[in-house]
């Protein structure tokens, strides 16, 4: 399969683009990117938008994708909801619209948010939520990821300064977290494999997932 993956520079992104980049099933992935990712691999193709709101410069790389893993995502802490929903929304509807002429059969994953909700009081859920309800509407295979913590793992971590000594910071509560609430930790590797393992399923399934549920799905090709 050919998989177009968004974000593949940041934390949840590199877990996703490392399980493409060791999936069999996967013979091309086209990493869009705000800057070179340093790194070779005879799979990846990395192209580079004018502008991640308008993707026609770079539409032509994604025919004959089978799917779009979108992990693209900042921080909203510091940010306006207008600048949090340029990236959070708009962007990922951007890319869903591009990839609308390569039919309903082409899944595309949007990794949300535990919370997302768009009539929350909370901005960052409310923003999620919203993206959430305008991308399951349009006619695509779309499934929303919403995982809770989120432990990161080979090499994965976060741009942001902030995020990277907050995740450092609590880092060592991962083994406390995921025996007292299983049922709401996940890591980068899980949602990588979850996400290929939805796009396999073909539109069977919920259409949003939990950290219980993609857990779950990142064991599905070895049950299978």
């Amino acid at each position: 399969m050919k998989v177009v993956v968004f974000g593949a520079g940041g934390m949840v992104g590199t877990g996703v683009l490392r399980a493409c980049l060791l999936d069999e099933e996967v013979r091309s992935v086209v990493a869009v990117v705000r800057r070179p990712l340093g790194m070779g691999h005879p799979k990846l193709r990395e192209v580079s938008p004018a502008d991640f709101a308008d993707l026609a410069d770079v539409a032509g790389e994604f025919a004959g994708a089978d799917a779009c893993l979108f992990a693209l995502g900042v921080p909203s802490a510091g940010r306006t909801e207008a600048e949090y929903t340029r990236v959070t929304r708009d962007f990922a509807l951007a890319a869903a619209r591009v990839l609308l002429p390569l039919g309903e059969h082409l899944t595309f994953v949007y990794v949300s948010g535990a919370s997302a909700d768009s009539a929350s009081t909370t901005m960052w859920a409310r923003v999620k939520g919203r993206a959430e309800d305008e991308l399951l509407a349009l006619p695509l295979r779309t499934y929303v990821f919403r995982p809770g913590y989120i432990r990161p793992r080979h090499g994965a971590r976060p741009r942001s300064l902030t995020s990277r000594l907050a995740y450092g910071a609590t880092s060592w509560t991962y083994p406390v977290l995921r025996r007292l609430f299983p049922r709401h930790t996940t890591t980068t590797d899980a949602i990588g494999r979850a996400a290929l393992a939805v796009v396999r399923r073909g539109g069977t399934g919920s259409r949003v997932l939990t950290s219980a549920d993609i857990n779950a799905a990142a064991t599905e090709k070895a049950l299978s």
